[in-house]
């Protein structure tokens, strides 16, 4: 389907990884044991049972640190990134990709997160890495912290429910700053900071079973996700100090809710699940918490513990741009106890009956994305950025060395239909990177056998295979994508 041009000049085509899915080399040059190092691949565990999938616990803790080698801990050995990136950027730029998503290792600049000086290994490492994406014309959008927080951190300081984290984020955010101002000009601060509650471990480092209770567990997660906030601020504060002309933006899941019926009991339901969703953006855009929150902490009697200066803090020092992960709607019930479930992401909701679903449970719905896109661009009158969308399938590598991914064209294809209609109602929407561009171990069940790229990496769960990169049918797919700015997606 050959389009006049629906997408804006200068659209930001690329894609997405993470440095705790994609580096490996977890123990040398200087780099600390970050969270990511703890996640273990769980063969015995249903891949749709994401709640064991993610959860880690002090024994799981103990027994990581105990564990010298990457056998069951995939996200240690990655796909060898740090050693390859030059091969892979070559494949980026041989797609076209205007800008590449990454994130820093923050236990490669501190290993532990209280040093008081950097890692100049770490700190040349990602010199090298973004000069290298400067010399291929791609443009870094640099991810300050992707669920790889040092594990010091988690043992030592229960994590972000410390003030002291602030402190010592902030230091490694303005090094940052101060070492790649001339080399990166876009920057996020926390990758889906609402995860919180969906992962606490990986996201601010809270144990659940250091707590007396569930309650003691949430306050503590808020508590986390204040000081995430206001260390995010700084950070947006420093960034514009640092880097003149820089853009900062948060990184947030959107999970769009439907009713399942016009029934209000239904449509109330989704509005709560919506509305909350939109608290971290909120705060982040906004500069403030939104008073169904504050109300909910003095009805729950949750005390989180706010400094004086947070809230001008927070006012002050508001994002730029909203950046945003986008992969399934979910659907509210009143009858929901009686109804089928689906679930991905560690986000369960009703069967949606007009939605196919993936291998992994996840629903599939491009006309969400469109409906997102306008929802948030009305709301907060923000520029926009799609920096995860995508589909983990089964690929299977044929005999003659291809792969014929049909179904990951289709998925893309209607994606991007659906973000060109946006765009024509008047989103402003500033790119797309595709998550994930390359196959990368999985966040959520550590496999690799989760395949979201256009470039075939050839490794199994284990580990084991050659790590040789081969080109996807939909590498072709998208490379023409990217090359007509989105008009041409036969």
């Amino acid at each position: 389907m050959k389009n006049q041009a629906r997408f804006p000049e200068g659209f930001f085509w690329g894609g997405a990884i993470a440095a705790s899915q994609a580096e490996g080399a977890w123990n040398i040059d200087g780099k600390g044991m970050s969270v990511a190092d703890v996640a273990m691949y769980k063969p015995d565990i249903d891949i749709k049972d994401y709640v064991k999938q993610w959860h880690v616990g002090p024994e799981d803790i103990e027994n990581a640190m105990n564990a010298d080698d990457d056998a069951m801990f995939p996200k240690r050995r990655g796909i060898d990134f740090y050693h390859k990136y030059k091969e892979d950027i070559a494949l980026f730029k041989e797609l076209g990709f205007r800008t590449l998503r990454l994130s820093i290792a923050w236990t490669r600049i501190f290993p532990n997160g209280i040093e008081e000086s950097p890692n100049e290994k770490g700190l040349q490492f990602y010199e090298d890495l973004f000069t290298e994406l400067r010399k291929n014309d791609i443009e870094p959008l640099v991810t300050l912290s992707h669920y790889e927080m040092p594990l010091y951190l988690v043992n030592n300081y229960d994590g972000w429910v410390s003030r002291e984290v602030v402190d010592m984020f902030v230091r490694y955010a303005r090094v940052c700053f101060e070492r790649y101002k001339g080399l990166v000009r876009y920057w996020l601060t926390f990758n889906e900071i609402d995860s919180v509650f969906r992962h606490p471990f990986t996201t601010v480092g809270v144990v659940e079973e250091k707590y007396s209770d569930k309650k003691e567990a949430e306050t503590a997660i808020y508590q986390a996700l204040h000081h995430q906030f206001v260390a995010s601020a700084l950070a947006t504060r420093y960034c514009h100090q640092v880097i003149p002309g820089s853009q900062i933006g948060c990184m947030v899941t959107k999970t769009l809710t439907y009713p399942e019926s016009c029934n209000p009991d239904d449509i109330i339901l989704a509005q709560r699940d919506n509305r909350n969703n939109n608290v971290y953006t909120d705060v982040q855009v906004l500069g403030e918490y939104p008073r169904h929150l504050l109300q909910y902490f003095r009805k729950n009697k949750m005390d989180i513990r706010m400094e004086e200066g947070d809230e001008a803090i927070l006012k002050q020092y508001t994002v730029d741009f909203i950046s945003f992960s986008y992969y399934m709607s979910m659907v509210q019930s009143i009858n929901a106890e009686q109804r089928e479930k689906v679930g991905g992401n560690l986000i369960t909701g009703v069967k949606n009956p007009y939605l196919p679903i993936s291998d992994w449970g996840w629903q599939v719905d491009p006309k969400g994305l469109r409906v997102s896109l306008i929802d948030l661009y009305d709301r907060y009158r923000k520029p926009l950025w799609i920096v995860e969308n995508g589909i983990g399938s089964f690929d299977k590598l044929e005999e003659d060395g291809t792969i014929i991914d049909d179904y990951r064209i289709d998925y893309f294809r209607s994606h991007f239909e659906e973000i060109a209609n946006a765009i024509e109602e008047g989103v402003e929407c500033m790119g797309y990177t595709s998550w994930a561009c390359i196959d990368i171990v999985s966040a959520s069940t550590s496999q690799m056998s989760k395949r979201y790229g256009f470039i075939y990496v050839d490794a199994d769960d284990l580990g084991n295979g050659t790590y040789r990169r081969l080109r996807k049918k939909s590498f072709e797919w998208y490379k023409k994508v990217i090359k007509t700015n989105g008009s041409d997606l036969e």
